[in-house]
């Protein structure tokens, strides 16, 4: 290479030097900039901009004055049954010892206690045999073990209600359930024979829990959601069935899918009314559907948040919510069946309005939404209709946040067979929560113990 061309070299690395080093002091005066408005928030009081992955934080209103209470209902706690007596006698003046006369009693004080934790019981069942002259063969007693344990297990069954209840409705890690047995109550059970007691209990109890599902395909109203799930370290989904019956039930299945053929398969034969977000797997779904205000109106009320300076997209939003108060202080009044109807469909011609206007324009912030009313715009007003029929999906939502919890805690399942068990402790307990009953007698019942009436 001759000198001339050294020489042209050296300049044009020269040059893309000076660039790149203007570049990075660009850069540098940004971050400083940015640092230098964060140290002035800092100064100020104000809290930096949370990332984009944590929820901001929702403007706190004024709290008014509390409103007092009725005179029925302002008294204290109510008084239990007492389980034992203790009086307090008092024989001597405390002062000058004279003996007192015939006492009474001055008042009384509930004391609420737990008794000192009390040691597992082990009970050796000895089976015994004897020798038939007439038959000449041994006979055995004929023990009956439901009730007391199950299969050839050494754990009895209200040990492994009390394990399955700790574990699906305290939500309590395995190694904490191993550590409060050998605490309290004095057994050392593995982490393995813990989990094998759910195991066995689930299997136990099939039965109940495929019974779950059949009742909720036979509620004129199911609510059906699902949240995210890990197996064994790969992402899967919690698909959860809700009814708000009489007898409410609770279901719950793990499946790696999010499709809407999971969802199909789950409601298989269904034809009442179905309540939903707007995820586009219960699209399939053929009966008839009502969908979500609640996560329609938090998605207007972000539109209104992103463009606050927009005055076009603000009325646009709250128009739209104005249809669903009309509906709410419509039916507060009491309409009538055909009422009803004649409001639903006066709501949708506004609704599919409401849509026309910007479903078309592509680069409108309401282009989204607008096309969103105009898909669903059917699925909306069911609960004008139907007065059994809710208006959001606050019920799934609800039932799927225990296992939310427990997502959080233990970070999943580890296997197939662990997802299933959890699934299905959650579906009995949860149901059982749901019929006000007491989970851990519902347990012991399925299992086969029934609990002896406590006596004061």
């Amino acid at each position: 290479m001759d000198t001339a061309s050294k020489i042209q070299a050296l300049e044009k690395l020269v040059k893309d030097l000076r660039d790149e080093v203007a570049q990075l002091r660009a850069e540098n005066e940004g971050l400083r900039a940015k640092v230098k408005r964060l140290e002035g928030q800092l100064a100020e009081g104000k809290q930096a901009e949370p990332p984009s992955f944590v929820k901001a934080n929702r403007p706190k209103g004024e709290k008014g004055r509390r409103k007092k209470r009725a005179a029925q209902d302002n008294h204290g706690r109510r008084r239990m049954p007492p389980t034992r007596y203790e009086v307090h006698e008092i024989g001597s003046c405390p002062e000058c010892g004279e003996q007192l006369g015939d006492g009474c009693r001055y008042y009384s004080r509930e004391v609420i206690d737990i008794p000192p934790p009390q040691a597992v019981e082990v009970v050796e069942h000895q089976v015994e045999k004897g020798w038939c002259w007439r038959c000449r063969k041994w006979r055995v007693a004929e023990v009956n073990w439901a009730g007391i344990v199950m299969g050839s297990g050494r754990v009895g069954v209200r040990l492994t209600g009390l394990v399955a209840y700790m574990r699906a409705m305290l939500r309590v890690p395995i190694r904490t359930i191993r550590q409060y047995l050998a605490t309290v109550h004095q057994v050392d059970l593995s982490v393995g024979e813990i989990s094998g007691l759910c195991r066995r209990a689930v299997t136990h109890m099939a039965r109940g829990s495929a019974a779950l599902q059949a009742e909720a395909r036979g509620s004129p109203v199911l609510h059906m959601d699902e949240t995210g799930w890990r197996e064994d370290g790969q992402n899967g989904y919690i698909w959860c069935l809700a009814t708000d019956t009489p007898q409410p039930v609770r279901y719950f299945e793990y499946h790696r899918s999010r499709s809407g053929d999971v969802a199909m398969g789950m409601l298989d034969g269904y034809s009442g009314h179905l309540v939903t977000d707007f995820y586009a797997a219960y699209n399939k779904y053929q009966g008839p559907q009502q969908r979500c205000w609640v996560h329609l109106l938090r998605d207007l009320r972000a539109l209104r948040e992103a463009h606050p300076a927009n005055g076009e997209v603000v009325a646009w939003a709250l128009g739209v919510k104005q249809l669903y108060q009309e509906a709410k202080q419509q039916l507060e009044g009491g309409l009538s069946a055909a009422e009803r109807q004649e409001l639903a469909e006066r709501l949708q011609r506004m609704t599919e309005l409401f849509g026309l206007q910007y479903a078309l324009a592509y680069d409108h912030p309401c282009c989204t939404l607008a096309k969103r009313l105009l898909r669903h715009q059917d699925e909306l007003f069911q609960f004008v209709r139907h007065a059994h029929v809710p208006a959001d999906n606050n019920l799934a939502e609800r039932t799927l946040r225990p296992l939310v919890v427990q997502r959080k805690i233990s970070g999943g399942s580890r296997s197939r067979q662990g997802s299933a068990t959890r699934m299905q402790l959650a579906s009995l307990f949860e149901t059982w929560q749901a019929r006000k009953l007491n989970p851990l007698l519902a347990c012991w019942r399925q299992l086969g113990y029934e609990p002896v009436p406590a006596t004061a």
